[in-house]
């Protein structure tokens, strides 16, 4: 009910703040500190939206403030400060996406709002926020190192690969969706976790290469301390510019895949900034100049081709044909994988 309250007021407030905004220019508005504050992944994203974006947005005639965080950061963050967010946009996928539903921290965008919407296929057009990109994930591997894997069972059963993988906690989400995949082909189904720790403890050589994110991962594999672990394209894409002998591989099983969507938060407080940052993350301008490297995004906007090298990770006919996890069932089970991973790796 308080939030109920506050964010009624902050809407009063911003809409007598639109009125009196439109009567400006648009370099005042900006200089009136329309600025919107967007949560953005860490890293590649975090360089590519602030390049990419910060100048359209301008052109817009707001101010853009790129703020790095992980999803499951974001939704800390702002379930901390419920009615006053810290946001105004989140970054995330549908996994977090259903936790920020079911404690009220987003809200539905008004499309009429986003010139560019027409430009979504109608898949990415959400009401809680725009596609902005797929991310599919599979196998990144140093092919100086080791042979091409065939997919997950091949990195455990093959002599080739033993101390020289990496992986990470069920926090992420490149990680969970792996770990499901693996509960599927040493287990009973996506959720049997059992089964997916039970091959740990057969196989210690795996443990010894756990660390706490992806971007560590990133840089034991250009030290060449690692030639295997869990990734997204666009990890490969970022080894690749920096001259790394890196390749990506979709297991044999299936490519896990997870829609990235821009939301609004409940209670932004800038929100003329918000859909003019949420507008130009899915302008042909923007997605023509992040579909290329380091970046190397999948493009969500239909006038945007694809390039040579993003078809060779995926084609538009090939995302139909992705795994896409049971997100529900992941969250239900995730704190309590989190804590037996964690006491695993722990010993």
């Amino acid at each position: 009910m308080t939030d109920f309250t506050m964010t009624r007021r902050h809407f009063g407030l911003l809409a007598a703040g639109v009125a009196a905004s439109a009567a400006f220019p648009f370099s005042v508005r900006a200089a009136a500190g329309e600025t919107a504050i967007a949560a953005t992944f860490p890293g590649n994203w975090e360089d590519g939206y602030r390049t990419v974006l910060t100048p359209l947005v301008k052109e817009a005639g707001y101010d853009l403030t790129i703020a790095p965080s992980m999803a499951q950061d974001q939704l800390a963050k702002v379930m901390a400060s419920p009615g006053n967010p810290p946001y105004d946009t989140l970054l995330m996928s549908p996994g977090q996406m259903a936790i920020a539903l079911e404690n009220d921290l987003i809200q539905k965008i008004d499309p009429s709002r986003l010139k560019n919407w027409g430009m979504l296929d109608p898949a990415f057009q959400g009401e809680y926020g725009p596609t902005v990109t797929i991310e599919v994930n599979g196998i990144a591997y140093n092919p100086d190192m080791v042979p091409k894997p065939k997919g997950y069972r091949d990195l455990f059963e093959n002599p080739a690969y033993s101390g020289k993988v990496s992986w990470t906690g069920f926090a992420s989400n490149t990680a969970v969706m792996a770990y499901t995949e693996m509960a599927k082909i040493f287990g009973s189904g996506p959720s049997d976790m059992a089964a997916v720790f039970k091959l740990f403890k057969d196989h210690p050589e795996h443990l010894k290469g756990v660390v706490d994110s992806t971007n560590h991962q990133m840089t034991l594999f250009q030290q060449g301390e690692i030639a295997v672990f869990m990734c997204s394209t666009g990890n490969v894409a970022r080894l690749k510019s920096l001259g790394m002998n890196a390749e990506f591989v979709q297991p044999e099983t299936g490519s896990p895949a997870a829609p990235v969507n821009i939301h609004l938060t409940k209670g932004a407080k800038n929100l003329d900034a918000a859909y003019a940052y949420m507008d130009a993350a899915i302008s042909k301008a923007a997605q023509d100049a992040l579909k290329m490297p380091p970046t190397e995004m999948f493009p969500t906007n239909k006038d945007v081709a694809l390039t040579p090298e993003i078809e060779a990770y995926v084609t538009r006919d090939q995302l139909a044909k992705m795994v896409y996890p049971d997100w529900a069932e992941i969250n239900k089970n995730r704190p309590d994988w989190i804590r037996q991973f964690d006491a695993l790796v722990a010993g």
